[in-house]
């Protein structure tokens, strides 16, 4: 093969891996951005929901049975934290044993 037909075919080469990735950059963003409205939308994701029972985790409260850690939600923060009734300040849900 020629000097330029080589030149030529290698830039093709290269242009088309460009577009490839630009092309795969912007797919994986416009999924991304469609599901994070989505859920935001739903609320279906959420870990806890007003009036929801949950348990803090024993090592938070030592010496404690779970129904004397178990707390009513009042409300859900748009951060993800709770405010739990009768109990002060706001609360994340790796403070919180799993749902079984």
């Amino acid at each position: 093969m020629k000097k330029g037909t080589k030149r030529i075919l290698g830039g093709l080469a290269v242009a088309a891996g460009a577009l490839a990735a630009i092309g795969a950059v912007i797919v994986k963003n416009n999924g991304l951005r469609g599901k994070r409205r989505r859920n935001r939308r739903d609320g279906e994701d959420t870990w806890a929901r007003p009036g929801m029972e949950v348990v803090l985790r024993a090592e938070l409260m030592p010496g404690r049975d779970a129904s004397e850690r178990t707390f009513r939600v009042v409300q859900l923060l748009p951060s993800g934290r709770v405010i739990l009734e009768n109990f002060g300040g706001e609360h994340a849900e790796k403070e919180f044993e799993p749902v079984r």
